[in-house]
């Protein structure tokens, strides 16, 4: 059955719109899942945010603001006082923060690897890639930001930029288990 005639008759409300993109999401990761269990499952969510000054910087600030048990990092490079600053705010608010960032952040001077060490936060260098590109945020487990968006002011306000932000678990699982490889060949951060 296709999915255009099992969602016929329906209602194509926003909830059902973001169920059905969001089989997308699942048909891509992890195979052909079939409409009955999309549809009995709590929904997905998704945002999109371009920069220049499209959200992106609020969005992450939003979701870390509102984090409760874990955020996992990964990023090239970190230069945003907002997001650094709530990343901060939720590490003392009991949220365990941990963070992967590239080699290029292993400097003898001041970099967001230091800052991070500096506030507690667990951080570690991932030098076994040319360069550690990615952009991620994964939070509670269930929530996604992802996308060419680094953690930087110029991407908020001079880069051409694009942010996801998604709320599904199943998608947030496969992040985290590769959050965790990465994490098992990185190494702890000691200022030099």
């Amino acid at each position: 059955m296709s999915i255009r005639r099992a969602l016929k008759g329906r209602e194509r409300d926003h909830e059902a719109n973001n169920r059905l993109n969001c089989h997308f999401y699942h048909h891509l990761f992890d195979g052909f899942i079939p409409i009955h269990h999309l549809l009995s499952r709590k929904p997905c969510s998704w945002e999109v945010y371009f920069s220049r000054h499209g959200g992106c910087t609020e969005a992450i600030v939003r979701e870390l603001n509102n984090a409760k048990t874990t955020v996992l990092v990964q990023a090239y490079t970190f230069t945003s006082a907002p997001i650094a600053k709530a990343l901060l705010n939720a590490h003392k608010r009991g949220v365990k923060v941990e963070v992967i960032l590239d080699k290029s952040q292993r400097t003898d001077k001041y970099s967001p690897a230091t800052f991070f060490y500096n506030a507690g936060i667990p951080v570690k260098i991932d030098a076994q890639h040319a360069i550690a590109h990615n952009k991620v945020m994964v939070i509670d487990g269930e929530t996604l930001i992802t996308g060419s968006f680094n953690f930087t002011k110029a991407a908020e306000e001079k880069n051409a930029e694009n942010l996801l932000l998604i709320r599904d678990k199943k998608l947030a699982e496969r992040y985290i288990e590769n959050w965790q490889e990465h994490e098992r060949h990185s190494e702890v951060y000691t200022p030099q």
